[in-house]
């Protein structure tokens, strides 16, 4: 990937770095477990973002 990247395509990078976040420990505990994982979690390696 280019170093120099545009703003906006920053923006969406980071959105989706933001979304491939695990869910935080409080929110499994308030909901008594019954949110354990992201159902949007992505692997940075094996899927492709398409951002352009």
């Amino acid at each position: 990937m280019a170093a120099r990247k545009s703003s906006p395509r920053k923006i969406r990078l980071l959105k989706k770095t933001r979304q491939a976040s695990p869910v935080p420990a409080w929110i499994i505990l308030k909901t008594k477990r019954n949110v354990r994982t992201n159902p949007k979690r992505r692997a940075w390696r094996s899927t492709d973002v398409e951002v352009g």
